[in-house]
């Protein structure tokens, strides 16, 4: 497995680009993205499981219900959620898009983010598709990166170069999230990208298991987004043979798809709205899976523990305590807790009780910009991870007047 560069162009056959259209007012902005493939896709996609959801959504579940897309367009700035007209627009949108790249619109994927419940129109999508269109480039992962983002501060994207059935194999992907972030089966809006040849069957198996122990595990916030959306698209241009059950090549898989994943958690967490600090719980000693899981996420969506960090105060007791009413059958006597960074790391708590520590020493290792809470449960092996940041000022600044 190596890092590369490329994003969602990394792949064979893979172009992207992102322009301006006028979806957003601010010009210098580049406000709707495009992925397109030369080849038709195996294609898999999560939703989020809020009873709210974009009209985007309930398009493309019927478009890739046989497995199949060709292409993505995602726009940002307006969710297309909760508008009177939001299906006609996400499917207008497909078949103008179909029309100018010569493919069924069924074959499209189609994406929004931005305000909820703000009028839409199809207009500056009909114009801007052709101008989308010419911006297509084997270099346009970046610019794809950008026409998605909405608070954004960073640009998220990835790739990696992998070896499957004897073939060297490609995978990339773009992410927006910074707000709005605690998906259940989803996260904010993911783009992947792949060479290699797996079948619609197993490429849903291999996303589905994956975001549950990667984007599942992140928090910002605790709101569950309306657009949620994970996609992966695979034309198989890489020539290994397709894969089509479990076995040791879909583990290559899913071991590439999970690097992807887990790149893009870290970024989506780290540049949550207003933060400061990347927050990464690590649960070890755990009787199960469950456990492990529901300790770290409890812990990394905990706002005190959050605040917490934000001001480099080692206050292992909020750590305690979302451990305590998370739900999870722990033994509570048996919990060590510790901190770490790239500055060391300082034990706080042993067997659920506090020991001696170096205040100065903690609030050094806390001030650095990437954390990792250390939870050790002493009740079994198992592990789990989550993701968060810190809670700061600035998260209500920028949601108090998100809207206006």
């Amino acid at each position: 497995m190596k890092q590369i560069n490329g994003g969602v162009c990394a792949a064979k056959g893979f172009t992207a680009g992102g322009v301006h259209c006028g979806i957003r007012k601010n010009k210098t902005k580049r406000d709707i993205a495009l992925i397109w493939s030369e080849k038709r896709c195996a294609t898999a996609a999560v939703y989020t499981k809020n009873l709210v959801k974009g009209a985007p959504l309930a398009v493309t579940k019927s478009n890739i219900a046989d497995g199949y897309a060709q292409a993505v367009i995602c726009n940002s700035g307006n969710a297309n959620t909760c508008n009177a007209n939001g299906i006609e627009i996400a499917q207008t949108t497909c078949d103008l898009l179909g029309k100018a790249l010569g493919i069924p619109a069924a074959d499209v994927v189609v994406a929004s983010t931005g305000v909820i419940g703000q009028p839409m129109s199809i207009e500056p999508i009909k114009e801007g598709i052709p101008q989308l269109i010419k911006a297509l480039s084997p270099a346009g992962s970046q610019m794809a990166a950008e026409g998605i983002m909405t608070t954004d501060t960073k640009l998220k994207e990835v790739a990696f170069e992998f070896e499957m059935g004897g073939k060297i194999c490609h995978i990339g992907g773009i992410a927006k999230g910074s707000g709005m972030i605690h998906p259940n089966l989803a996260t904010m809006l993911v783009f992947i990208t792949t060479d290699a040849a797996i079948s619609p069957k197993m490429l849903e198996k291999a996303l589905r298991g994956d975001v549950q122990n990667t984007f599942n595990m992140v928090s910002v916030d605790g709101d569950t987004s309306t657009n949620d959306m994970v996609t992966v698209l695979a034309n198989g241009m890489a020539g290994n043979e397709t894969v089509t059950s479990e076995g040791a090549e879909f583990d290559a898989f899913m071991a590439a798809l999970n690097s992807v994943t887990v790149y893009l958690c870290r970024c989506i967490a780290a540049d949550g709205e207003g933060a400061t600090k990347l927050l990464e719980c690590k649960v070890s000693g755990a009787a199960d899976l469950e456990t492990a899981k529901t300790v770290a996420k409890s812990v990394i969506c905990s706002s005190l523990t959050k605040a917490a960090m934000f001001g480099a105060d080692a206050n292992w007791g909020r750590v305690l305590c979302a451990i305590g009413y998370s739900g999870a059958d722990v033994d509570v006597d048996k919990i060590d807790v510790a901190f770490a960074s790239k500055a060391g790391e300082i034990k706080v708590c042993e067997n659920g009780a506090g020991v001696d520590f170096s205040e100065d020493k903690a609030k050094e290792i806390l001030l650095c910009n990437e954390i990792e809470i250390l939870v050790d449960l002493g009740m079994g092996d198992v592990e789990s991870t989550a993701w968060g940041c810190d809670l700061t000022y600035e998260y209500v600044k920028i949601n108090g007047d998100y809207r206006t």
